[in-house]
């Protein structure tokens, strides 16, 4: 069985930049374990936004710009990155919370085989929970995880009750 790892957006503007947080860079040291002992096939995910974020939908109800392609922010924290390059990654880049490339991405690497997906990253409660609805959604007898130690949502609250939803959708939560 193949098994894949979605590192989902562990970009600096969410660790310690325009949209950080104190849970987010408590994080980064399971994420860099967590990719340096996965064995399967590891995708890694970028909030993407263009210059204009502030004119989209999501800048109007999210007037932080963030992960604009190109800015620092945009970029991978070092050590994840650093985890990333040793191992071999597919960059995953999506203009908005959940990737809808992302199952055919998967399901070209799986060529037929079946195959189990774990989630971690940032941030659990929007595009974690997103990322693993959708993925759970297009693969429903797959199994889907999420590592919980390896996630962070904009608060504790909103981490755990994300947790929860993925439980409730039987995705399960390590």
């Amino acid at each position: 069985m193949k098994r894949f790892l979605i590192v989902v957006d562990m970009q600096k503007d969410f660790v310690d930049g325009a949209l950080g947080s104190a849970e987010a860079v408590a994080i980064v040291p399971a994420v860099v374990k967590k990719i340096e002992n996965f064995d399967g096939e590891i995708f890694a995910t970028l909030d993407t936004h263009n210059g204009d974020y502030m004119d989209t939908r999501e800048g109007r109800f999210l007037p932080v710009p963030h992960c604009v392609k190109g800015t620092p922010g945009w970029e991978l924290n070092e050590k994840v990155l650093d985890a990333l390059q040793k191992k071999g990654y597919t960059a995953v880049e999506k203009p908005t919370f959940g990737s809808v490339d992302l199952p055919a991405i998967l399901e070209r690497a799986a060529g037929g085989e079946p195959f189990s997906i774990e989630l971690i990253g940032l941030c659990t409660d929007i595009c974690v929970v997103s990322n693993a609805l959708l993925l759970k959604a297009h693969f429903p007898e797959a199994d889907v995880f999420a590592d919980s130690a390896c996630c962070a949502g904009v608060t504790p609250k909103k981490h755990a009750a994300a947790l929860e939803t993925m439980r409730s959708c039987q995705i399960r939560v390590l």
